[in-house]
């Protein structure tokens, strides 16, 4: 049984930037990430083509995908706040809800105002 395998050369200039830039990632990739040329050119050409034909097919696919980093880093952020805030917050709800021992009128000050109904003047009602 014959492999189904196909070879093709790649040349780099290295004079231009971006075929330079391309050179030394393939000759500092992680040997044990990526175990070949073959393998890191084909997953680097599949995921710029996918990407490619999907923004040709939906324009706003980076718009939308900005804005759902955005919505993800606020939501982080506030999950990291609440994280923090969380358990002080319940700890003096807690606190709050601890038995307290009741007062009889005795122990409570006494008011030196007036009562409501003392300023009231009852006569428009008219006896």
């Amino acid at each position: 049984m014959a492999a189904n395998i196909r070879n093709t050369n790649l040349r780099f200039n290295l004079e231009k930037d971006l075929q330079r830039k391309a050179w030394e990632y393939l000759q500092t990739m992680d040997k044990q990430e990526f175990r070949s040329y073959s393998q890191v050119i084909a997953l680097a050409l599949v995921e710029y083509f996918d990407r490619y034909y999907r923004t040709q097919e939906d324009p706003y696919l980076e718009t939308r995908e900005r804005e759902e980093r955005f919505v993800d880093q606020i939501l982080k952020a506030v999950e990291k706040s609440l994280e923090q805030s969380l358990p002080l917050f319940l700890s003096g709800l807690t606190a709050g809800l601890a038995p307290r021992e009741p007062q009889n009128k005795a122990s409570l000050p006494l008011s030196k105002e007036p009562e409501p109904d003392a300023e009231v003047d009852w006569e428009f009602l008219g006896e």
